[in-house]
This record gives C-alpha cells, structure tokens and sequence, in this order.
C-alpha cells in the first residue's frame, strides 16, 4: 500500500470509529425514506402508476448523482406527471409502501432508547404517511413535500416553501430541528447526494446501499452500510 492511499485508508478508519461512536450518543435520527425506510423510490412508483414511468425513473437518476438542482429536477417531473387527488388515493390503496428489511426492528429500537426518529425525505407527505404508520413514527415527525391541488381534485403544484422541496433542504431541515428541539447530536441516513449534504449541521452521516449503491456516495459515507442490522448491533 503506497504511502498517500495509507493515510487515506487511516484517517477514513478514524472517521469511522468517530461515527460509530456518535451514533451511539444520538438523540435524534433522521431516515431519508425512498430507497432508504422504503425499497423503491416514491415518486418513479407513482410516476409508472400514472403511466409516466421511463420519462420519471431517468430524471430521477440525475437528481440523485446531483446533476441538477433538487427543486428543477422536482418541477419537471411534476408536470410530467400531473397526478391528480384521485390517483394519489387510488394509488395509495393499490401500492402499500415496501418497507426495508431490518427498519422496523432499528426503528423500534432507536425508540426503546428515548431516540427521536424522524423521516425526511424529497418526496410527499401524502405518499411517506402510511410509512410512518407502519413504523410506528408520529406524523408530525415527518419533513417532507405536499401536493397542492385545486377544488376539482387536479394537481396544482407543490409547496416551494417547505426546505425539502430545495437543494439542501434536508441539511436545512436539521438544521432548524437542532433549533426548535434543542437535539445535541443528530444522525441523518440516506442512500442519495440530498443526504449525503445534510452533514453538517448533521453531526454524522451514514450511507445506505441496501436498495440501491450510489457510488458518490458510498466514496464519501465514513460508514456505509447495505444492512440495518449492523446499525441495531452497534446501538
């Protein structure tokens, strides 16, 4: 091993051990949701529903390498889709959210520790509730994005203030989490490059490659793991 890639292969082992040991001291754990809590990602799920599937899936692999900004890549696939209230509810009753192997039982666990666990995703709050409900998570522990609608039910757009709809919205999410609740110590998990931004004001970030390796990611996570378990026994 050469001198340059030692030192590298060090210092990433400090920073491992450092993270582990945050983990430990979290008082609140923030999970992205698509890929991450859940096996696929929301938005290209809804998108083959509405039967707007190709367009959707590739546009989200650029947002996701960050070839673009959140709140672009969000808007054009929104107006590809144009999904109305009765798809969304219909959509919701034929496709139950796919829970990740091992999230229910870390989720419980971090709870069982007085741990806050929060989801915060780019996707919707209409789509990650029934998530919430399954993991036991209170509603209001979601951050995430809402569909406006108009009064016949068609799609209206989003909510542009909420920070989950921008570039850096899930950093600013912690951000005024750590403000409004006082947390010391927060861990943000995700599989994607809008988590990989939220550290900091994160104090520690832990790549996710269950569902699906992002190589810029798994190259900048200190941890990166492919399996929940390996959290739960560390905690």
């Amino acid at each position: 091993m050469t001198k340059g890639k030692f030192t590298r292969e060090t210092s990433r082992m400090a920073n491992l051990d450092e993270v582990k040991m945050v983990w430990g001291l979290a008082d609140a754990v923030c999970f992205d949701v698509d890929s991450t809590v859940i096996q696929e990602e929301g938005i290209d799920e809804l998108a083959k529903f509405c039967g707007k599937g190709e367009q959707v899936a590739n546009l989200t692999k650029q947002a996701m390498q960050g070839n673009m900004t959140f709140q672009q890549s969000l808007t054009v696939r929104l107006n590809i889709i144009q999904p109305s209230l009765s798809q969304i509810k219909e959509f919701l009753k034929t496709h139950p959210p796919k829970l990740t192997p091992g999230i229910k039982s870390l989720v419980q666990t971090l709870q069982d520790q007085k741990k806050q666990v929060y989801l915060v995703s780019g996707g919707f709050h209409c789509l990650i509730a029934p998530v919430a409900s399954q993991l036991n998570i209170p509603q209001e522990n979601i951050r995430a994005n809402r569909l406006k609608f108009y009064f016949t039910g068609e799609y209206a757009g989003f909510d542009e203030n909420e920070p989950t709809s921008q570039t850096g919205g899930k950093a600013e999410v912690i951000r005024r989490l750590k403000e409004e609740k006082g947390f010391k110590t927060v861990v943000h998990i995700g599989d994607g490059a809008t988590d990989l931004e939220a550290c900091p004001p994160a104090s520690a970030f832990i790549g996710y490659g269950g569902n699906v390796v992002r190589e810029s990611v798994k190259a900048h996570a200190p941890w990166f793991i492919t399996d929940f378990k390996d959290l739960e026994a560390a905690l």
